[in-house]
């Protein structure tokens, strides 16, 4: 990200700055060049894409809640330099910085226009699309009508979604693959949900909103060089050679000019209340693929927790500024005492949860939780739940954490997005802040339970059911994840009998039915092996051991392994199964039912209000988010055996088979999607839900949302 400082600008004589909006920006007929020399397009989903629609739907959102609102929201700097003027031309620029918001705010539009225009609104839709595209008046026979160009390897992938026939396609996108292809499809799909069924009551305000802010809600500083100025000195000069001001160090050196300016004691402020100088702050945290001081990552999630606004990590500083100065009557050295008070909390919960023995409190268990998931979604609703002045009960806080705990978790467990789930956390803050605490728990469940599309809803009892059967749990969850579900069900087993929680101490992970299973363990046909090797990584084979295994005796025969885990066992999950195997011995049969067992051990622990079946009103959308060819063979829309066919034109009449465990099997060798299988055959990433189609002519993705819309009601 560029930081720009305008003051060391004054030694340059060809540079002027400006603030501008999308529309004072792009009106003119002109083209903005991104030179071939710039690197490709890197903005990913989870760390720019998602958090910049946060920001734009939140400021859309406020103007619809107060018409007279004039909130707008900051996008950052870029560096563009003109380019010598020719007789009859288009105006051009080059983007020295910045093309990556530049490219993104126009994905962003276009995406946003063909809606609009597909829905009908061809007058909002054109006032987006003149943003994206110079009338053809002012562009040569031949030429292109994009504005912003892409000269780099990103090129031939902006021109085609640029330019695609609303609605579109983006699947059939020759280019599909790419990130800038993969960023217009994000967009659409989440300005689409947003805006709701187009004969909605609300559509037409929604659309009407995201388009004015789009073109004049947004600012951007624009530093602007003529073209006899030396661009890569200005652009050095431009970006900060030291490291960068994190955002917990803006906030101090605010917090304190402030104290000053109010008459308070600072020197005593800094000693005794701010919390923020010692190793466990300044420690780097991730967050997505970002790292951020824990401070920094603290302060954001307290200023959620305090507005109930979706705050991204690049904003605290100036949200945080904005809430002191306009929002809270508590003077500065109030806050900081509560800022002290939470953030001690806050450590507590941490230190808590990273030790290895001992019991943790619901929250603290919460904390431990995420760690182990690698998330930080809940934070800002526990530190709202325990802000000094709402004073809730341990009740009242178990009651909410369990069913945001078990929203979140649930979600995890069918591997679905978790990206807009912050905004879910925000609007439960921001819907019940001044609830009573008798409804508080209720009001919570309840607003978790309306939830009703694929990207924030609460999965229910039996989608959970049907899809850990027969998941390849290993293979498919984090290590640290899945101990932790594993983990979860000892300590629902130990609660039975009163015992102390499981220590959190790593404990590896073992198969009972061991990886490298042929050598020790026969079965008589290859359908046999087939269907031993689709048990080997599924939830009901895995279990926790207090110290791995050697791999002779892990890979042995079952009575000597039997008497291994009998010998070093401490953990209920095993002694379960030494148990259960004492007339019989370990195999498919009891795989099967200790995976049904631990499966409805994991429902008690993170469990749904009852009734509860998690609908959704886009099951399209959700079907890719975790169906598999087993689940297609398993509902006999296809069969082991059956034949698909591949339909790139480069590829047409090549063959694969689908086996019995769901694989693809394609010139003698195993594949475990279609789109591995694709890979492998075209040497390149592939949909393979788009590229092989059934001996009928449908493509995987049309059986795929057979099969969706297929399922039970209760499922959906």
């Amino acid at each position: 990200m560029l930081i720009a400082d305008t003051g060391r600008l004054r030694e340059y004589r060809h540079v002027e700055t400006f603030k501008r909006t999308p529309l004072q920006l792009f009106n003119l007929p002109q083209h903005f060049f991104i030179p071939l020399f710039q690197r490709p397009y890197v903005w990913r989903e989870e760390e720019q894409w998602a958090p910049l629609w946060s920001d734009i739907r939140r400021v859309a959102e406020r103007r619809i809640e107060d018409p007279r609102s004039t909130a707008t929201h900051f996008l950052g700097a870029v560096v563009l330099q003109s380019n010598q003027a020719r007789v009859g031309r288009l105006t051009t620029w080059n983007v020295i910085d910045g093309q990556q918001r530049l490219t993104t705010l126009q994905l962003l539009a276009d995406a946003t226009s063909a809606i609009l225009a597909d829905a009908g609104d061809f007058r909002l839709a054109a006032q987006l699309e003149r943003l994206t595209h110079n009338d053809d008046v002012f562009v040569e026979e031949g030429g292109s009508r994009l504005k912003v160009r892409h000269l780099n390897k990103d090129r031939a992938a902006f021109e085609e979604v640029m330019t695609a026939e609303p609605p579109v396609d983006h699947i059939g996108l020759a280019h599909r693959e790419s990130q800038i292809v993969l960023a217009h499809a994000y967009f659409s799909r989440i300005v689409e949900q947003w805006l709701g069924p187009v004969d909605s009551e609300v559509f037409a305000q929604k659309a009407k909103e995201l388009a004015t802010v789009l073109v004049d809600g947004l600012q951007l500083v624009s530093i602007e060089l003529e073209a006899s100025e030396n661009s890569q000195e200005i652009f050095e000069t431009l970006n900060a050679r030291g490291t960068p001001l994190t955002a917990a160090d803006l906030v101090r050196n605010f917090v304190f000019q402030l104290l000053a300016e109010q008459g308070d004691d600072m020197v005593r402020a800094y000693e005794e209340d701010w919390p923020f100088e010692t190793k466990f702050w300044a420690k780097e945290v991730s967050v997505g693929r970002n790292l951020l001081s824990r401070s920094s990552l603290f302060i954001n999630q307290w200023l959620v927790a305090r507005t109930g606004e979706d705050v991204s990590p690049q904003s605290t500083f100036t949200r945080f500024k904005s809430y002191v100065e306009l929002e809270t009557s508590e003077s500065m050295a109030e806050l900081l005492r509560v800022i002290k008070v939470q953030a001690q909390q806050y450590e507590s919960w941490t230190e808590a949860a990273a030790r290895s023995g001992g019991s943790l409190s619901r929250t603290e268990t919460a904390v431990y939780r995420m760690h182990a998931a690698g998330v930080e979604i809940l934070k800002p609703l526990l530190i709202w739940l325990h802000e000094p002045s709402r004073k809730l009960s341990e009740e009242t806080i178990n009651g909410i954490i369990d069913a945001a705990e078990s929203w979140m978790v649930r979600r995890q467990l069918l591997r679905l997005t978790g990206s807009d789930l912050g905004r879910i956390v925000t609007d439960v803050i921001a819907a019940n802040s001044l609830a009573s605490e008798s409804e508080l728990v209720d009001r919570v469940v309840s607003q978790l339970a309306r939830l009703n599309v694929t990207s924030t809803y609460w999965p229910g009892d039996e989608e959970i059911r049907q899809t850990l059967a027969t998941e390849s749990a290993y293979t498919r969850f984090q290590r640290g994840r899945l101990r932790m579900i594993l983990e979860a069900a000892e300590d629902e087993y130990r609660k039975a009998t009163g015992q102390p929680q499981i220590e959190r101490m790593g404990y590896p992970i073992e198969h009972l039915l061991p990886r490298a299973w042929a050598e020790t363990w026969p079965v008589a046909d290859r359908d046999q092996a087939e269907d031993r090797q689709a048990h080997v990584h599924r939830l009901g084979n895995l279990t926790l051991l207090t110290r791995s295994l050697n791999s002779k005796v892990s890979n042995s025969a079952w009575l000597s392994k039997r008497s291994a885990l009998q010998d070093h066992n401490t953990i209920t999950l095993t002694g379960r199964v030494i148990k259960r195997t004492e007339t019989e011995p370990w195999g498919e049969t009891l795989i099967d039912e200790r995976t049904s067992e631990l499966i409805e051990t994991l429902l008690r622990v993170w469990p749904v209000p009852e009734g509860h079946h998690g609908k959704v009103v886009d099951p399209q959308t959700k079907a890719g988010d975790w169906v598999e060819i087993k689940h297609l063979i398993e509902a006999g829309i296809v069969a082991a055996g059956d034949s698909i066919v591949a339909t790139h034109r480069d590829f047409k009449g090549r063959e694969a088979t689908l086996t019995a465990e769901g694989a693809i099997l394609l010139d003698g060798r195993r594949y475990a999607s279609p789109s591995a299988a694709g890979a492998a055959l075209r040497q390149s990433p592939t949909n393979g839900w788009y590229f092989w189609a059934v001996r009928d002519g449908r493509r995987l993705r049309d059986v795929r949302a057979e099969f969706q819309n297929s399922m039970p009601a209760d499922t959906l």
